[in-house]
């Protein structure tokens, strides 16, 4: 009985190393992937648009399908790729953070660029409503699903290099699967409410019991053409700020530090004792400096590396 006694004693403790085993992976898992908000933000911001133009009733089956296709890239493709560069090429986690980085700085850039030049931005916009006018379901979730492969690259790279060093590959393996999950969730979590909003807005305006809910419900049918438009702005910023942080912080990882000491020094200068701030302006510096990369980026993928692209695609 005795022996039986502590065998459960032991079990008990396995349990509750366990526990606390999950609770860490978890932990490092949200931590991490917080660093990741500028590509999570782009990704929930872009995703909608493969949605316009389809019938209300294929909305949601839409995006559950591109949302199985980024848990697809994150777990299944990416999250190997992950460890195996941390058991044989950390030393490249690095300049992928850099590339990621500048793809940041050029998205966010042109958005900026689109804004400053309308009639580009109009072609654009005409040139997706034909193809969305053709319910070509299939290629507009295959396209979802590649443009989600890189932000998903870009979020599992960043969640990687945010871990903490010297944790074991199951660790690591384990923190980025959840994070991958997470992320996942979050952001079509955030889209199909996003692409629903408009339908529960009429719905309510039409249908509910009190004049209340009938006027929130007009409020969210006026108000999601607002709302998409502070999420696109949301989501540029926090591409370029993140952006120009990671290429950086990167630069001082490989050797680097003259910039990121500069910023630094700045940013402690101007806000003084104030650590609000002092984020502010170092954020406020990053940025300016991922808007500059991805302007100077523009012309160059526009011309070399698009006309690249479309030869072997």
């Amino acid at each position: 009985m005795s022996g039986l006694l502590a065998l459960l004693d032991d079990v008990a403790a396995i349990a509750k190393v366990a526990a606390a085993s999950v609770d860490d992976v978890v932990g490092q898992a949200v931590k991490a992937s917080s660093k990741a908000a500028g590509a999570v933000i782009d990704d929930a911001a872009v995703t909608p648009k493969y949605v316009h133009g389809f019938s209300a009733d294929r909305e949601l089956p839409i995006v559950w399908k591109i949302a199985k296709g980024s848990l697809f890239n994150k777990i299944v493709i990416l999250l190997p790729v992950a460890l195996l560069l941390t058991v044989f090429a950390p030393w490249l986690i690095a300049p992928l953070l850099m590339l990621g980085g500048a793809y940041l700085c050029f998205e966010g850039a042109e958005k900026v660029w689109h804004v400053l030049h309308p009639h580009d931005h109009h072609a654009e916009d005409t040139a997706a409503a034909k193809e969305a006018d053709a319910h070509l379901e299939e290629e507009k979730v295959a396209g979802a699903i590649k443009t989600d492969f890189i932000l998903s690259a870009e979020i599992m790279t960043i969640t990687l290099a945010a871990l903490p060093a010297g944790l074991s590959l199951w660790f690591v393996g384990a923190a980025l699967g959840i994070a991958g999950v997470l992320i996942t969730a979050a952001v079509y979590g955030a889209v199909a409410l996003i692409v629903k909003a408009d339908d529960v807005g009429l719905h309510l305006a039409a249908e509910a019991r009190t004049a209340a809910g009938r006027k929130l419900g007009e409020w969210i049918v006026r108000g999601m053409p607002t709302v998409m438009k502070i999420l696109v702005i949301v989501g540029t910023a926090a591409m370029l700020w993140v952006g120009g942080q990671i290429i950086v912080h990167s630069l001082a990882v490989m050797g680097v530090h003259a910039p990121e000491d500069l910023i630094k020094g700045i940013a402690k200068a101007v806000g003084g004792a104030s650590g609000l701030v002092t984020w502010a302006v170092q954020a406020v510096i990053d940025g300016l400096l991922g808007l500059a990369l991805g302007l100077a980026m523009i012309p160059i993928v526009q011309r070399v590396i698009a006309p690249v692209a479309a030869r072997f695609s």
